[in-house]
């Protein structure tokens, strides 16, 4: 697991990374959810890479406090379901409901981020693999499985054996971001690659897939932002 150090009061937690390709220092701090991160050449001394951080403090606590803050869920607070906020109120019982109120979710306060990420991983895997199975049946391909995970770098992904992954985050984008994200990945069934002939394929099963991916450019970070 990669190394992590603190640099100044308050402290930054910086990660360490080791780079056999590195030829300098350098850091960088993520869009999404703040972590700094700091690339060193393989065969440099720490002491280097702790010296080359903290002549940065600065400028990483420039750039920290421009970073948007964190949201956590709260009872009368909102969650995003289908790009809509929507309420979340207490509930007793064991389940997850959705009903025309709003989220009801039951448990205390300390549970309702569990709870809230299990309910919109499951609704996040209904929906993708009825749209993914949908938009492969429309290219005359099979999938073999589809898995969800929290992803940081990319929304999905598809492997060469036909393999699906998502983001469960999706299922807090609009629902046509959504479908876009099932057609590009299914496509890519057909060409693995970003090719001309792969925009074709994605253009013929989802025209409007320029429209929903510049909304991901625009608001993905927000679906991050969300402490689940």
């Amino acid at each position: 697991m990669p190394e992590s150090f603190e640099i100044g009061a308050p402290p930054i937690a910086v990660v360490l990374k080791k780079s056999a390709r590195a030829r300098r220092f350098s850091l960088r701090i993520s869009n999404v959810d703040g972590t700094v991160s700091l690339t060193m050449p393989k065969r440099a001394a720490k002491r280097d890479a702790l010296a080359f951080a903290a002549a940065q403090e600065g400028w990483m606590r420039k750039h920290l406090d421009k970073q948007p803050d964190r949201i956590t869920p709260v009872f009368g607070g909102t969650i995003l379901i289908d790009g809509v906020p929507v309420v979340l109120l207490h509930g007793q019982g064991r389940r997850v409901e959705f009903t025309k109120e709003g989220l009801v979710v039951p448990g205390s306060q300390e549970q309702l981020a569990g709870k809230l990420r299990a309910y919109l991983k499951a609704l996040a895997r209904d929906r993708l693999t009825h749209a993914s199975e949908r938009y492969a049946a429309q290219v005359g391909r099979k999938i073999s499985r589809i898995t969800l995970r929290d992803t940081r770098s990319r929304w999905g992904s598809c492997t060469s054996d036909g393999n699906l992954m998502y983001s469960w985050r999706l299922i807090m984008a609009p629902r046509a971001v959504q479908d876009y994200v099932a057609a590009h990945e299914v496509c890519h069934l057909l060409e693995m690659n970003h090719s001309a002939a792969y925009w074709a394929h994605v253009a013929a099963i989802f025209p409007d897939y320029q429209a929903q991916r510049q909304w991901l450019r625009d608001n993905g970070a927000q679906l991050h932002r969300v402490v689940l």
